[in-house]
Parts: C-alpha cells; sequence; structure tokens
C-alpha cells in the first residue's frame, strides 16, 4: 500500500505541533504548545445572537450553496475594514473568502510553484505554511529573521542568485518568534522584490492584537501589484469557524477562483452569514479591546517569570503583541532534549526545530502565552526553568 501514495504526500510530516498537542491532553499538563486563542474570550452570546438573526430573516437561504468568492456582506465588511485601519482601498472582487488562512496558503502553492521552483521563507518561519508549500515541492530558501524583519543582506543574494517565485512572510509578531518587520526593513524588502516575477505573501493572522506601538506600513501599499495579503477571523472572532481571506490583484485572482472551486467550491456560506451578522451588530475593536489587555498581561507575566526562572544566558523576545515569544537556550543546549525533559515535569513548548526547513535540532523553542492565565504562566515557567537548569 505505501507505493500507492503520491511523493507529495509521502514527503510531507505531520504537523509537529498538532502531535505535541495529543501530549498535552494530559490535564497535569501546563501547555505554552499551541497557539491556541484564549476561549473565555470567544463572543459566545454575540455569535449565538447571529445565528439566531440569519435563520429568522434568511431561511433556507443560508442553506443554500453560495459563490466561491464569499458572502459579498462580508467581504464588504473587510474592503471596508482595510480602508479605515490601513488606508488601503481594496475593491471586493480583490478579495477572496477561504477557509481559514490556511487555505489561502494552499490555493497559492497549488496555483504558482511547480516542483522546484524558488520560494523564500523565513527562518525560523510559520510551521503551517511550511507543511502547505511544502506538498508542491518547491526548493525553499530560508532568510533569518530577527527583531526589525528580515536579513536583507540574505535576501539580497537569494534574489541576485535565484528567481523566487514567491516570498512568505509574517510581518506583525511573527510566528513562531514574535518579531514585526519595522517600516524600514518593509521599504527594503520591497526594493529588492520590486520589478521581479516573485510575489510577497503578507500573511497577518495577529495584526489586530497589538498591545504596544503603532501600525506599520504594508507590502500592499508598497508593492501592490506584487502582494497578496492573507488574514483570518480565527484570532479576533473563533478559529472554529475557519474563514479567512485573500486579498489578490484581478489576474492572480480569477486562477485562485479556479482553485479554490476544485478545492472546495466554496467557504461554509452559513458560517461567513453568522459571522457578517455578528461584525455588523457588535463592535469588534471593542471585543479586541478586551484580548488585547488580557494577552497583554499574559506576555508580560511570562517575561517577569522567565527573568525569574530561567538561567543566565537564555533569551526570549519581547514581542509587541500576538501570541508568542521566542526562547534562545544556551549554545549546545537541545530545545528537543529539553521538550522530553519538560514533560516529565508537566509542561509543554514547542521546540524550534520544526520551524527550520532544513535542521535535526536546535537550541530554541516557541512559547504561547495567549492560552493561560498568570498563575498558571507563572508555574509553568517555573518548572521550564527548572528542567533548563537541569539539562545544563
Amino acid at each position: 500500500m505505501e507505493n500507492a501514495f503520491a511523493d507529495r504526500i509521502t514527503d510531507v510530516p505531520r504537523s509537529f505541533i498538532r502531535e505535541i498537542l495529543k501530549v498535552t491532553i494530559d490535564a497535569s499538563i501546563i501547555s505554552f504548545a499551541g497557539g491556541l486563542p484564549n476561549r473565555l474570550y470567544f463572543p459566545v452570546q454575540g455569535l449565538q445572537q447571529a445565528a439566531h438573526d440569519v435563520f429568522a430573516e434568511a431561511g433556507a437561504d443560508a442553506l443554500q450553496y453560495a459563490n466561491t468568492e464569499g458572502f459579498p456582506g462580508l467581504r464588504q465588511w473587510i474592503a471596508d475594514r482595510y480602508r479605515q485601519k490601513e488606508g488601503l482601498d481594496i475593491p471586493i472582487e480583490d478579495i477572496l473568502i477561504t477557509t481559514g488562512s490556511q487555505q489561502g496558503l494552499d490555493l497559492l502553492g497549488k496555483t504558482f510553484l511547480n516542483e522546484g521552483d524558488d520560494l523564500v521563507i523565513e527562518e525560523p518561519g510559520y510551521l503551517g505554511a511550511i507543511q502547505a508549500f511544502a506538498l508542491y515541492r518547491p526548493r525553499f530558501h530560508p532568510v533569518p529573521v530577527a527583531e526589525g524583519g528580515m536579513d536583507i543582506g540574505a535576501l539580497t543574494r537569494v534574489m541576485e542568485e535565484r528567481r523566487p517565485k514567491l516570498l512568505y512572510t509574517v510581518t506583525n509578531f511573527q510566528n513562531p518568534c514574535g518579531i514585526s518587520y519595522s517600516d524600514d526593513n518593509r521599504r527594503a524588502v520591497a526594493e529588492l522584490v520590486r520589478g521581479t516575477g516573485c510575489l510577497i505573501i503578507q500573511d497577518d493572522p495577529y495584526g489586530d492584537l497589538r498591545f504596544t506601538g503603532s501600525r506599520r506600513l504594508s507590502f500592499k501599499r508598497l508593492l501592490p501589484a506584487q502582494t497578496v495579503l492573507l488574514g483570518s477571523f480565527s484570532k479576533t472572532v473563533a478559529p472554529s469557524l475557519r474563514i479567512g481571506w485573500l486579498v489578490a490583484p484581478p489576474p492572480i485572482m480569477d486562477k485562485l477562483v479556479i482553485a479554490k472551486q476544485a478545492a472546495d467550491l466554496h467557504t461554509n456560506a452559513l458560517a461567513q452569514r453568522i459571522l457578517h451578522r455578528f461584525l455588523t451588530d457588535n463592535d469588534l475593536d471593542a471585543h479586541i479591546a478586551t484580548i488585547i489587555r488580557a494577552y497583554g498581561r499574559q506576555k508580560e507575566a511570562m517575561i517577569a517569570a522567565i527573568r525569574d526562572h530561567f538561567p543566565a544566558g537564555v533569551q526570549c523576545t519581547d514581542p509587541e503583541g500576538g501570541m508568542f515569544l521566542w526562547v534562545t537556550l544556551p549554545e549546545g543546549m537541545s530545545s528537543m532534549a529539553l521538550f522530553d525533559a519538560a514533560i516529565r515535569k508537566k509542561v509543554a513548548f514547542v521546540p524550534g526545530t520544526p520551524f527550520y526547513v532544513d535542521r535535526k535540532d536546535s537550541n530554541t523553542l516557541r512559547l504561547n502565552f495567549s492560552c493561560s492565565d498568570e498563575p498558571t504562566i507563572v508555574e509553568g515557567i517555573r518548572r521550564l526553568g527548572t528542567s533548563i537548569k537541569e539539562l545544563s
């Protein structure tokens, strides 16, 4: 039976994070592993009322097949928000509703990548993007990121030596590091890509979850014809809705619509109507402000606990928003070995290794602060700190 499977699926590993989450089913384990929003802030009553109103007013129409591009009212809401928040004038014809932003990655890979095509990805980079694009068997070119953005020297070398079709970025509160690209870094990246055959994919699932600082430039403003935007309601409303979106210029959108029709005809039309009604009848920014206050406190609790309980020589990022921070252990220490030791102390995290495309081990790890309250964070970091000291 093994010989029956296509090469593209046998080459792609299971999601490392999903495998870790199986370990954390044990309720006694404090988990900083998942990229989960905090369930305390899901707008249950608002969504319940929206669902009631959709059925009361749309009835059977809400249960019928719908168009591939998505519910027009929801697409218009997204266009209005881009105009309000970022000053971007995006017509609804350039917006495609997707089954989570993860489907957007798959559609882009399906539409653009042939086997062996060059693709620039952040190092470390979002595991879901690595997994989605790996199905199409490109040649990955990892470019290091650090506080302030992408390594411009490394990107320059890739752009000079290769002809990448896609450059994938998470510019705000990056997963896994939590770093954000500065405006100057975004301009430098845009200038290197300008006029080439490369398309910038700006994935922004966390952009609204800003604790400090101000909104940065969008690649869509800097390089409109060569930029695709991805967005999601998973982090601001509810992940189980599986509703994201993709913004692309018309020639690209035509191909993406064909790819989506082949994949699922359209994203859950009932969920789109319910979400649109919720967004119309409620103040999303007030809801997000509640999330931001909570996550900001949780991030500060985690960083303070790291200072108190981790040994000297361990470093971590201090993100301006989002859900993650990135820890760098002393040189030579294995985060995979630390994971095994930490599980014995009933605390979990994601080792850094799966966020790289070509490493067997690393001395880095990702911590999620959004899904635990402050006392739990302090206790979990204390256990993890003990594990680090014992391993060293």
